[in-house]
C-alpha cells in the first residue's frame, strides 16, 4: 500500500505540469506545451539509460501466461473444478505446474473478476478531462484557460496521499479493518458524489444569465460572455475526484499486484489498466448527450450509474475481505520448485496478526 501510494504521489507531482502547459498553450500556442513535455520525457530516458545496471531485472517466466491459459481450459472443460488441473490429484496427467500454481490461478481469477465493474468508474474519472473541461468554459474563469483547474486534482492528491497513508487508514485501522474492498467500495461512491456535484452545478449554470442553457451561443452579442458562475465552484468536484482516485485507482493497483501470481504480475496489472480502455469506449458512446443543454442529465446519470456499480461490486466482492489474509498468504507457502525455483517461506504465527514476527526458515 505504501508503495503504491508513493507511486502515485509521483505521478500527479509530475502532473502539475499541466499548470505550465494550459498557460503555454494560451499565451504562446500549442507547439509550445507539446514542446515542454517532449523535452521532459528526454530526461526519463537518460535516467533509464544511466541506471539501467542498478536496477533488479526479473528473468523471464517459464512460459507462465500460457500455462495459466492451459490451466483456465481445463478448469472449464471440467465444469469450472480446479481439481481437475491439480498434479497432485492428476499424476497421471503429468501437468507442468504445482498445485500452489492452481491456488494462484484461482486469485489471480478473483482479481480480474474484481475488476469488472471499473469500467463505469473510469467513465466518472474520465469527466475530467473532457466534460469538466467543457462546463469550466461555460463559468467566468477571471482569466485563467479552461483546463487549468485539473491542476487542483493533482494538488489534492499531492494533498491527501500522505495524510490518508500516515493518519487516515491507521486511525481507521484502530477500530475495524479497512480492507481493499471496502476502500474501493468508498472510491466509487467519492466518484458518484463527484458527478453529483458537478451536475448541481450545470443545473446553477443552466439557470445563470446571460445565456442560461446555451452558455455563449445564444445570441451573436454574447458569443465570449459566460454565465455567470465563478470557475471556483468546480474545485470541489475535482477534490471528490481525488479522493476517489486514493480509495479506488490507487487501490486497484495494490490489488492487482498483490493478487495476481509472482510471475503474472505484469499480466494481472495490464488487465487492470484495459478497463481505462472499455470506460473510455463508454465515454465516446455519451459523447451525442455532452451537449448543452443535456449535461445535467449526462452527470446525473453517471453519477447514479457509479453508485450502482459501487452497490453492486460490494454486494459481489465484499466476501474476499474475509478471505484476503489467506490469499495472500499463498506467497508464503512452500512450493515444489516447478515454476519459480527457489522459494521462500515465512513462518507467521498466527497469521492474522500484521505485526507478528517473521521467521525465514
Amino acid at each position: 500500500q505504501n508503495i503504491f501510494m508513493f507511486f502515485y504521489l509521483m505521478i500527479n507531482i509530475g502532473s502539475l505540469s499541466v499548470i505550465a502547459t494550459t498557460e503555454m498553450e494560451a499565451h504562446i500556442g500549442f507547439w509550445a506545451a507539446y514542446l515542454l513535455p517532449f523535452c521532459f520525457f528526454f530526461v526519463a530516458v537518460f535516467v533509464l539509460i544511466l541506471g539501467r545496471n542498478q536496477y533488479v531485472k526479473l528473468p523471464v517466466g517459464d512460459k507462465v501466461i500460457s500455462k495459466s491459459f492451459k490451466v483456465c481450459w481445463i478448469v472449464m472443460r471440467n465444469k469450472f473444478r480446479f481439481d481437475a488441473a491439480r498434479p497432485s490429484l492428476n499424476p497421471e496427467l503429468g501437468y507442468p505446474w504445482s498445485d500452489k500454481f492452481i491456488d494462484e490461478i484461482k486469485r489471480a481469477i478473483a482479481a480480474c473478476k474484481v475488476f469488472v465493474f471499473y469500467p463505469i468508474y473510469w467513465v466518472c474519472y474520465g469527466q475530467m478531462l473532457s466534460n469538466f473541461v467543457s462546463q469550466a468554459g461555460m463559468m467566468e474563469l477571471h482569466g485563467l484557460p479552461n483546463d487549468f483547474l485539473q491542476a487542483i486534482d493533482s494538488i489534492a492528491l499531492i494533498v491527501f496521499i500522505p495524510i490518508c497513508e500516515r493518519f487516515l487508514y491507521p486511525f481507521i485501522r484502530r477500530f475495524t479493518p479497512f480492507r481493499p474492498i471496502t476502500k474501493i467500495f468508498y472510491g466509487f461512491i467519492f466518484g458518484a458524489l463527484a458527478m453529483a456535484w458537478a451536475a448541481v452545478l450545470q443545473h446553477f449554470i443552466y439557470k445563470a444569465g446571460p445565456c442560461y442553457y446555451y452558455p455563449m451561443a445564444c445570441a451573436p452579442e454574447y458569443k465570449n460572455t459566460p454565465n455567470r458562475i465563478h470557475i471556483a465552484w468546480q474545485v470541489p468536484a475535482y477534490v471528490l475526484i481525488a479522493f476517489s482516485e486514493i480509495f479506488a485507482s490507487i487501490t486497484g493497483l495494490e490489488y492487482a499486484y498483490s493478487k495476481a501470481p509472482v510471475s503474472m504480475r505484469s499480466f494481472i496489472m495490464s488487465i487492470f489498466l484495459l478497463t481505462t480502455a472499455f470506460g473510455s469506449a463508454l465515454g465516446i458512446a455519451l459523447s451525442s448527450v455532452s451537449v448543452n443543454p443535456k449535461f445535467v442529465w449526462t452527470f446525473s446519470g453517471l453519477a447514479v450509474s457509479c453508485f450502482i456499480a459501487g452497490c453492486l461490486f460490494w454486494a459481489f466482492f465484499h466476501k474476499y475481505n474475509d478471505t484476503e489474509e489467506a490469499m495472500n498468504a499463498i506467497d508464503y507457502e512452500e512450493d515444489d520448485g516447478l515454476n519459480y525455483g527457489v522459494s521462500i517461506h515465512y513462518d507467521l504465527e498466527p497469521i492474522a496478526s500484521v505485526n507478528s514476527d517473521k521467521r525465514i526458515t
